[in-house]
């Protein structure tokens, strides 16, 4: 695998040479000094250009770059629409392991780009000194944030209104619908309220983690592996475990939340709690 050293030199070599680029900016976790470092960091790159299309006319002039496995464009696919306006990108994936994300972008789209920047930017070549003020890399977009009551109230009720729907899935013999509910709505306000919980003893100057993915450095390591164990969903016992699981988990760190903050604890919980067990007492009868 090439190194950090030799993929940089090519990305800013090019650039260098080609006088349609301006300006190359990194972002992502290769700027973050709180994320170590790894192999499988991408290189996200973007190039600010003059000429987009001349880019987009064909792929050759991305040889340069190495030998590539696999390529996405995901502003020219059909299937998921683009949410970059005019910006363009290629997703980058090398016979020897290394990963580019390259975006082009209008170089008249300098401002709107550190406007909306969220923080994680290094500039690495300004051939015009288009920037004027020095940039430094900050995750602090992504630090826990103190909920407020409200905040706190909407987590709560979006947990357990939605706990509802895996009850009915699993009801219904419709794993599938259950899972998805508990996977991609109940369980991430679960890990939510877990980080706010952190925050509430540890302090909101750290972040936690794209998909919560440091959350174990900062909890017990049993409720660590009680929290892993709600993965585990390939029959209707073990989600009907899960979610149960879940609400144990949500209850415990609610509960501390609210009482740290000096919130309310809703009612949300006594009554969902006893609707899902009647629900399954019914089922069994």
């Amino acid at each position: 695998m090439r190194s950090e050293q030799e993929m940089m030199n090519i990305i800013i070599d090019f650039a260098r040479n080609d006088n349609r680029i301006r300006l190359v900016t990194l972002e992502g976790s290769r700027t973050n000094k709180n994320i170590p470092s790894d192999i499988f960091q991408d290189y996200d790159i973007s190039y600010f250009v003059t000429d987009i299309d001349s880019f987009k006319e064909n792929n050759q002039w991305l040889n340069i770059f190495g030998k590539r496995i696999m390529m996405q464009k995901p502003e020219d696919m059909e299937l998921f629409p683009s949410e970059l306006g005019n910006w363009f990108s290629y997703l980058l994936l090398f016979e020897d392991g290394n990963k580019l994300d390259l975006t082009l972008i209008p170089i008249n789209e300098v401002e709107d780009y550190f406007t909306n920047s969220d923080g994680l930017v290094e500039v690495l070549l300004d051939k015009d000194t288009l920037i004027k003020d020095k940039v430094i890399a900050d995750d602090s977009q992504y630090w826990i944030k103190k909920p407020t009551a409200r905040e706190f109230d909407d987590c709560c009720n979006e947990f357990w209104m939605v706990s509802t729907y895996v009850v009915k899935g699993l009801a219904r013999k419709e794993i599938l619908f259950a899972i998805d509910h508990l996977n991609e709505i109940a369980r991430p306000n679960l890990l939510r309220m877990m980080s706010w919980q952190i925050g509430t003893e540890q302090g909101y100057t750290f972040s936690v983690g794209k998909n919560y993915k440091f959350i174990n450095r900062y909890i017990a390591n049993e409720d660590w592996e009680v929290l892993l164990s709600t993965y585990s969903q390939n029959n209707y016992q073990k989600v009907r475990e899960s979610l149960f699981t879940c609400y144990e988990l949500f209850r415990k760190y609610s509960k501390d939340t609210a009482e740290s903050l000096g919130y309310e604890y809703p009612n949300y919980d006594e009554a969902i709690t006893k609707y899902t067990k009647s629900i399954y007492n019914s089922l069994e009868s």
